[in-house]
């Protein structure tokens, strides 16, 4: 079943930031990972705004958590943290509509 993990965050270091999209896709590809939403300019309609949202759809959990472990992502994962405030980040299942 399809896996989706989310993230927001706010970029509080854009030089530094910059370092981290070149190193972080090939990983994702690496992991068989879709980039749904990748965005810094989202509508915000409830809460408190972030600056960046994305969306990264696995096949499964274990793929998503294989990315996300992966230990050539750590330096990577690092780059973003030091960059960013305000992070939060989750693993979803994708919606199965219960039987009527």
């Amino acid at each position: 079943m399809a896996a989706y993990i989310i993230v927001s965050y706010d970029i509080v270091d854009p030089d530094r930031y910059s370092d981290y999209v070149p190193g972080v896709l090939p990983l994702l590809l690496k992991h068989g990972a879709e980039v749904l939403v990748a965005d810094s300019d989202a509508q915000l309609l409830e809460g408190e705004k972030r600056g960046v949202y994305v969306v990264l759809k696995f096949e499964s959990d274990e793929a998503a958590l294989a990315w996300y472990n992966d230990p050539e992502y750590a330096p990577v994962r690092k780059i973003r943290l030091d960059a960013s405030a305000n992070g939060n980040m989750v693993l979803a299942k994708a919606f199965v509509a219960p039987e009527p």
